[in-house]
């Protein structure tokens, strides 16, 4: 408000204290019309007011000042001015028409509480009529900021008596899902004889839900429990390569498939304890955000991310990332498979584990790179489910069990991933990884495998409308290139060829809590077999979030 406005309305020291805390009132945020982006609020919120006993206190206010007494008035008849951490009032800041509806408001409280405090010789006649003249201009605007104040009384009251829980919230997600594989022959490896690809269209379903509590504010625990149906296109494709990226059979009986608690052990140091259902794909960056995820990313399993981050899938352990929001960030993690088993060979240690580090290079949000490197070990306990299975069934049978079943088996796995955000419509993913590994016990200790793979994923996003994505993946899954495993498969499993590995999919937003996606998933000479007919996946997926 300017000078020339007072002077036109006459008004008293009253009506600028009004002015004052309209442009300050945390009551005025909420009834204010125009915009306020992050930036406005974050700076809001950097100003918080406190009181002054003396206009002196401002150091942007001078006596000669127009509105210095006016100030001086307020300070010391009615107490009701503050001002900014910095000591300074910002008397020039312009006020919209709600804005000064919600200071007079506050002014008109303190005036009330003066009189009830049997202080009312503080408050003058010219004043009180004053007042009653704003009251009857700005009527409209006053019914309209208690109307809210009472409707925001009235919902945090309704939330308080209906939450869930105080430091619990419930996150779950349903996929109805109809699929089907075809294509000519069923996979084999080399030297096995083709059969024919006999599948049915299938309609099945995953249900999650995941209770997320913090006590701090910055700490998180995650209870997750799964069902679902989904059973697996390995059973009649031949090839894991046809797997969905959601699959899962429980019979839909349900199951708490994941428990951890994540914390900030300092303000550069982030702590993830897993006590079951451990992911190295959510406790580090995948570098494959716009695919990565099960329920409403890639249809196919290979197409989320890199399988490096596949290893010690399922255990237990911690994770622990160093300088978490910096450009430059180091994470390191140990997890074991059967932790919870004191059998021999099981256990924190004498068990299933893998040793993991990343270093992630995210100078912005449109180039990120990662290097990747990940030591494991896999007993050859009978027991253990995750047992010679190098890449968690990503890639061919010989890739994930080079020296057969029940082989106790070493690995060193390498991998490099980027992403690139060209602009905010179009962004680029890839990774590439390395493998060798190392037989350890049984027929072929001592043997070694070289194994390979790559990927490129691209995603157009607000494709034909805001919230949808036309996405792309081509890649080669897990192969094994070389190393003495060749021979000692030669009339077995040893992967001559090479798959390719395609993916299309349009990610449909029906409404912020329904995602609609088809896709098809096309697998080029399975099982890095020639010899092999091309194999086709057609997926509807229908994700319900809540």
């Amino acid at each position: 408000m300017t000078k020339r406005f007072w002077n036109l309305c006459k008004v008293s020291p009253v009506v600028l204290a009004a002015a004052f805390f309209a442009a300050n009132s945390a009551v005025a945020a909420e009834v204010n019309e125009q915009v306020t982006n992050v930036a406005q609020l974050s700076e809001a919120q950097d100003n918080n007011m406190s009181q002054v006993t003396s206009v002196s206190q401002f150091s942007d206010v001078q006596p000669t000042d127009w509105a210095f007494q006016a100030l001086q008035s307020l300070v010391e008849r009615y107490g009701c001015i503050a001002g900014y951490p910095n000591s300074t009032y910002r008397g020039n800041r312009a006020l919209t028409r709600y804005e000064f509806a919600a200071g007079l408001n506050s002014c008109l409280d303190r005036v009330n509480e003066l009189i009830a405090t049997a202080t009312a010789d503080l408050v003058t006649k010219q004043d009180l009529t004053t007042l009653q003249r704003l009251q009857e201009e700005f009527s409209a605007e006053l019914a309209t900021l208690r109307g809210r104040v009472d409707g925001l009384e009235a919902r945090t009251a309704e939330l308080e008596a209906n939450q869930f829980s105080t430091t619990t919230k419930l996150v779950g997600e349903a996929i109805f899902n109809v699929s089907d594989v075809f294509g000519g022959n069923r996979a084999v490896p080399a030297g096995n004889s083709n059969q024919n690809l006999n599948s049915n269209t299938t309609f099945s379903d995953r249900v999650r839900l995941n209770l997320y509590s913090s006590f701090t504010g910055t700490d998180q625990l995650q209870i997750r429990l799964t069902a679902g149906n989904i059973v697996s296109n390995a059973g009649v494709s031949g090839t894991n390569m046809t797997r969905l990226g959601f699959d899962g059979d429980t019979n839909n009986s349900v199951n708490i498939d994941k428990i951890n608690y994540a914390f900030n052990f300092s303000d550069a140091v982030r702590v993830k304890i897993d006590a079951t259902g451990a992911e190295l794909w959510e406790n580090v960056n995948n570098f494959n955000s716009d695919f990565s995820s099960s329920g409403k990313g890639a249809i196919s399993r290979y197409g989320r991310f890199s399988p490096i981050y596949r290893q010690g899938a399922g255990g237990s352990g911690i994770t622990v990332t160093f300088n978490p929001k910096g450009a430059i960030s180091l994470s390191g993690a140990y997890l074991a498979n059967t932790a919870n088993n004191p059998t021999d060979n099981n256990g924190l240690i004498d068990g299933g584990n893998a040793i993991f580090g990343q270093l992630s290079f995210q100078p912005t949000k449109a180039f990120n790179v990662g290097l990747t490197y990940a030591r494991t070990y896999q007993t050859n306990n009978f027991n253990n489910t995750n047992n010679n299975n190098l890449f968690q069934s990503i890639g061919s049978a010989f890739a994930n069990r080079p020296f057969g079943n029940n082989t106790a088996t070493e690995s060193n796995n390498y991998g490099v991933e980027a992403t690139f955000q060209f602009s905010p419509n179009l962004a680029i993913s890839g990774w590439g990884g390395y493998t060798t590994a190392d037989a350890r016990s049984g027929a072929n200790a001592g043997a070694d495998a070289d194994i390979w793979y790559w990927a490129g994923a691209l995603a157009l996003k607000d494709f034909g409308r805001e919230g949808n994505v036309l996405g792309v993946i081509f890649g080669q899954p897990p192969k094994v290139t070389g190393g003495s495993a060749r021979g000692l498969a030669a009339n077995a499993n040893f992967d001559r060829d090479t798959s390719y590995h395609l993916e299309g999919l349009y990610k449909f937003k029906v409404s912020d809590n329904i995602q609609v996606t088809p896709g098809l998933l096309v697998i080029f000479n399975p099982e890095h077999n020639d010899a092999n007919d091309t194999e086709y996946v057609g997926t509807l997926r229908t994700t319900f979030s809540f």
